[in-house]
């Protein structure tokens, strides 16, 4: 009897290390390559990459809430990504590693969910795979790395695997650290939450867990640096609302970036249309009651969710930055993988297939044929590389010598490696009142009162901080009184100067 025992047991033995060896390569995989990515990328973080880094470094090395050593300001769109970040720069002593632990850690807890989700619908066991390899390689992704889009990727694919296994409680967690992510990712949680069978069971459970997360933050914020929701509100909306960049706005933004960038633009947001012809395929069998197509339905659902809120930031016409667009293309790349996944037909599932794999080879290829390393990312709005800005605020910190400089709009890099005060609002929170003024001015009754129960707390009494100098980019005559000049261009701005002027 005992061989037989043994033989079996070593059998069992085994099959589990089987198990545990199929359950762990995927992100073990996904890190590795995740962080490769991110030695890629790096080079070219995008500018406001560098202000959730300065954030994140002074809180990290100064415990303080501010785009500047010495200075409170409450322009982090999302708390939640400069506190990981923050807490990870505290221990690695380096913002831009800790970014890249953060961006391998959010990948791994995407596949994660997407293993999950994929295994409750019944899909095959490379659906997680195609859909992070999709998504890691989507230009516009790429280029919003160190920003918060894949940290909320990978909540908004938890927020999914819960809504499936109606954990209501978790449910509420996932939805409150969402909206420490991004405020507007509610949005999704909404959607979600709504598109349940029976949604209301359980709410209150929900309701509960996500304020157990979210409130202490949004209180603490109201009351200590003076408005619960992030000044970038206020700041992003006026930009709209003054047609800062002119023509162009969220509903026609692609094609802004298509002037500059037309590859990177098409691969990036053809997950878009691939997820409405998916969409359409994927009706047909729920029509007839299909049982395999119901089961994606949660997918369709995220998909929803991802419409609704790109139609919320065309309504609210705000200028169109490209991270704006990743919630969206992240809803529509993993329903459309999931329809990939789910065809039954394998001559259709192979045609789906070789498109989503042609638009992965044709991202990485894209991504390439600018040479590696690349200067700029894949998309970007920046007037030139973090590389030269890098460059720039170096010499601006011989050149300042302790003087507050003007910025000529962007201020991220600028700021992490010059150590020194450039000013505008995202920094000084003095230039705030004039903004909140004129944000209610424009505003009807209902958006005003919240303005001011927003506000309810901040101080009006703080005064802009004096301007020494100011960063100006001119295309034309230069200013007769310049202290020093660089050339600078990118691929969506064009060449032009960057002057050094006394502040006027």
């Amino acid at each position: 009897m005992t061989a037989p025992q043994s033989a079996g047991g070593q059998s069992a033995l085994d099959r589990s290390r089987v198990l545990l060896a199929r359950a762990g390569w995927l992100p073990i995989g996904v890190a590795v390559v995740s962080a490769l990515v991110f030695l890629l990328v790096r080079g070219h973080l995008i500018d406001d990459t560098y202000i959730t880094l300065s954030y994140a470094r002074n809180l990290a090395f100064h415990g303080q809430w501010g785009l500047l050593a010495g200075d409170n300001a409450n322009t982090a769109t999302s708390p939640l990504n400069v506190l990981c970040l923050a807490a990870l720069t505290f221990v690695v002593r380096d913002a831009v590693f800790a970014a890249g632990l953060l961006y391998v850690a959010g990948q791994v807890a995407l596949v994660l969910a997407l293993r999950r989700l994929g295994a409750a619908t019944g899909l095959p066991g490379w659906f997680p795979v195609l859909t992070i390899t999709a998504l890691t390689v989507n230009p516009l992704l790429v280029s919003s790395i160190g920003m918060e889009v894949g940290l909320g990727a990978a909540g908004l694919a938890w927020l999914l695997v819960l809504s499936v296994e109606r954990r209501p409680f978790a449910f509420g967690l996932v939805a409150g650290a969402l909206a420490l992510v991004r405020v507007d990712l509610l949005i999704f949680v909404a959607v979600i939450f709504v598109a349940r069978r029976r949604f209301w069971v359980g709410a209150r459970r929900s309701v509960r867990g996500a304020v157990l997360v979210a409130a202490p933050w949004f209180g603490f914020s109201w009351v200590m640096l003076g408005a619960a929701v992030p000044d970038t509100l206020v700041i992003k909306t006026l930009q709209g609302a003054r047609q800062a960049w002119g023509k162009w706005e969220f509903g026609n933004g692609p094609g802004l970036y298509w002037q500059g960038m037309p590859g990177q633009t098409v691969l990036s947001f053809l997950p878009v249309g691939l997820a409405l012809a998916a969409g359409l395929r994927w009706l047909i069998p729920v029509v007839r009651g299909n049982a395999a197509g119901l089961r994606l339905l949660p997918f369709a659902v995220l998909a929803v969710a991802g419409a609704v809120y790109s139609l919320a930031y065309v309504q609210l016409k705000v200028p169109p930055y490209h991270w704006y667009y990743g919630p969206g293309i992240v809803a529509a790349t993993v329903f459309a993988c999931a329809v990939t996944a789910g065809l039954a037909r394998r001559a259709e599932r192979g045609v789906s297939l070789f498109v989503v794999v042609a638009l992965i080879v044709g991202s990485v290829a894209g991504y390439a044929r600018a040479g590696v390393p690349r200067d700029f990312a894949p998309l970007t709005s920046n007037y030139t590389s973090s590389k030269q800005y890098a460059e720039i605020g170096r010499e601006l910190a011989r050149l300042a010598r302790g003087r507050t400089v003007a910025s000529a709009d962007e201020i991220g890099v600028l700021a992490y490696t010059c150590d020194c005060a450039i000013i505008d609002v995202f920094s000084d929170r003095g230039r705030m009142p004039q903004e909140i003024d004129e944000l209610e001015s424009r505003s009807g009754r209902l958006s005003r009162g919240l303005l001011r129960v927003n506000f309810a707390f901040f101080d009006y009494t703080v005064r802009p901080r004096y301007l020494d100098l100011a960063l100006r980019r001119i295309n034309g005559t230069p200013p007769p009184d310049y202290l020093a000049t660089w050339t600078i261009s990118s691929p969506l701005a064009g060449t032009s100067q960057l002057y050094l002027v006394p502040a006027s």
